[in-house]
């Protein structure tokens, strides 16, 4: 069984993770999602909006071009800045504000609609950061989600990371929140309605090592494990994941298109 403290030490870890490289490179061309799951929710003009776990800010960014009054939050300090840059270069009225999806500092029922794409899936203690979700949405509100899925591309480039770096025992991975009966279960004191659909997000990248060598460099997780790893064990890594990337790669030998699962929700508060 993991424990608080544990919980805690893998939080502090994760957050390290994610701090290094700069995952805006890759977070940014995701943009698509944030609209998509936007349009989901069927946003209103004037709606208050929480972006959790917002990375550089793509729903956040969604939100606020459909006239929504958006707050936008991460425990990572530099990737709100990132959104920040990005919403001003838009001029869009957006507010940044660190935070802990795990222990959001606002009061219960703040937010019409509650967001978060590719964010909250992350946090270890996933109980947790799903009441603090339906907490900060009132009722009669939306919480959307955007989630790997357990099988889709970037479920099994996890699921490859951890068969090189075991997780600590007991910790649920995070594409349990890309299963619907798994979201379920989270949000069943507090869900009216659950809607849920699978997408297909393509990642487009010149071949296998150029995308390697994009998420080798900026997307905090693969560049922690590369770095974790001794010589030999970081060439295995390499090896497995070239594999994977050749196996769901549809464009042939001359570019890479890679069509990555996820499961888009929309959780209709209590």
């Amino acid at each position: 069984m993991t424990t608080a403290t544990d919980l805690e030490a893998l939080k502090s870890r994760q957050m390290a993770s994610w701090a290094s490289g700069d995952y805006a490179v890759i977070g940014t061309t995701l943009q698509l999602v944030g609209e998509l799951l936007a349009e989901a929710c069927d946003l209103r003009y004037g709606e208050r909006v929480l972006d959790v776990a917002a990375g550089n800010g793509n729903a956040t960014l969604a939100a606020a071009r459909r006239g929504g009054q958006v707050t936008s939050t991460d425990y990572v300090p530099a990737l709100l800045e990132r959104g920040r840059e990005r919403a001003q270069a838009e001029r869009l009225d957006v507010k940044f504000q660190g935070a802990d999806a795990e222990n959001l500092p606002f009061a219960d029922a703040s937010f019409d609609v509650v967001l978060s794409t590719f964010g909250v899936m992350f946090t270890p203690d996933q109980a947790k950061a799903a009441a603090e979700l339906a907490r900060v949405c009132r009722p009669g509100g939306r919480i959307g989600l955007a989630n790997w899925t357990p099988e889709g591309f970037i479920g099994q480039v996890f699921k490859t990371l951890g068969r090189h770096l075991p997780p600590p025992p007991g910790v649920l991975p995070p594409s349990r929140w890309g299963v619907e009966a798994n979201l379920r279960e989270l949000f069943d004191d507090s869900a009216r309605e659950i809607s849920a659909a699978r997408r297909l997000f393509n990642f487009r990248y010149r071949s296998p090592a150029h995308f390697l060598e994009v998420f080798r460099t900026w997307y905090g997780p693969v560049h922690k494990a590369f770095a974790a790893l001794p010589a030999d064990g970081a060439a295995a890594l390499e090896s497995d994941l070239l594999e994977l990337l050749e196996r769901y790669n549809r464009a042939g030998p001359d570019s890479l298109v890679i069509p990555s699962e996820y499961l888009e929700v929309v959780i209709t508060r209590r």
